[in-house]
């Protein structure tokens, strides 16, 4: 018999979320009819969803009305699906966890009036490259294989309860030159886009993370190795999530300006293309400016995304640690 492993939060005097090493039910697929609007969320890792803290910290903030949606990791960036799967090729691989019951999972969470988004990294995938004799960890976006993996991940992923499946690692490898010479690349990203609209068949949402960078003009030359172009990707998508980071950028008057930092980013795509932008800021500390807490780091983010009209944003710290994201909302 499987361990359970159930979490109590005092504080609420409720069971929460997490039922850890059970196998996914059979669930009929399920319409998301929430349109997704204005929505502000964390990212969670499945670990996270296990660590008592974590747990309490984000059910108090919908309580408090500061939270209304979780970005889950439904296949993270080691390969692993966090669920068990049902799909051949995911058990043949040993991809396939059964971390996460999302049977029980999800509905608890919808309960409690969060929208729901399935991250699922998809051309970054360390298991499948190894299973297909590739010399490094991505897989190429026009792989057959690795295309119609990810598809069925997506379509399994759908019929779990999701509203919203966001695409990340879609793209190549952040490596040559900035040359016109990855059209490929970029038809690659855009076919598997375009297959996955038709396959999800309107039954949830489609999102996708991308680089800050593609926000930025010459992104319009399409002369990225790693193949997103905003106005190749927007079309298909419901939400574009641009990673605008602080701390990512060389220049010191992004890194140590948050606000002009999105605003710029926002700025300067909502006039390249008709989208909905809902933006990952950043909630970690890495390379803050020496005059500026996190808290003031996270508000000024805030602040340039409102001001640009985005609709919702979403937060990344990678331990998944958000208190101080708490004290700002």
């Amino acid at each position: 018999m499987r361990r359970i492993r159930i979490f109590i939060v005092p504080s609420l005097a409720v069971l929460t979320l997490v039922m850890v090493g059970l196998a996914s039910a059979k669930l009929a697929p399920r319409i998301s009819t929430d349109p997704g609007s204005r929505r502000v969320g964390i990212y969670l890792t499945s670990h996270a969803l296990s660590v008592p803290e974590i747990v309490s910290g984000f059910l108090a903030a919908r309580e408090a009305g500061k939270l209304n949606a979780l970005v889950i990791n439904v296949k993270n960036m080691h390969g692993e699906l966090t669920y068990a799967s049902d799909l051949p090729l995911a058990q043949e691989i040993g991809a396939s966890t059964g971390r996460i019951d999302f049977s029980l999972l999800l509905p608890e969470l919808h309960r409690r009036g969060f929208y729901l988004i399935a991250r699922q990294v998809v051309f970054f995938d360390p298991v499948l490259a190894a299973h297909l004799g590739l010399p490094e960890d991505w897989v190429p976006a026009d792989l057959d294989e690795a295309v119609a993996y990810n598809l069925a991940v997506a379509e399994e992923v759908a019929s779990f309860g999701f509203d919203e499946i966001q695409f990340d690692y879609i793209r190549y490898a952040d490596e040559g030159d900035l040359v016109a010479a990855y059209e490929d690349r970029y038809a690659a990203v855009e076919a598997f886009l375009a297959e996955a609209v038709q396959r999800l068949d309107d039954r949830v949402h489609i999102s996708a993370d991308l680089f800050g960078r593609v926000l930025w003009p010459w992104n319009e030359k399409r002369i990225d190795p790693i193949g997103q172009s905003l106005e190749g990707i927007a079309p298909f998508l419901d939400y574009v999530s641009p990673m605008l980071y602080p701390s990512h950028y060389v220049e010191e008057t992004y890194r140590s300006d948050p606000y002009r930092t999105v605003s710029d980013a926002l700025s300067g795509a909502s006039k390249r293309v008709a989208a909905r932008f809902r933006p990952f800021l950043q909630a970690f500390d890495l390379r803050l400016p020496d005059d500026m807490s996190l808290e003031t780091y996270i508000a000024e983010q805030i602040r340039a995304a409102q001001a640009c009209g985005a609709d919702g944003y979403l937060f990344w710290h990678p331990a998944c640690d958000y208190s101080s994201l708490y004290n700002v909302l």
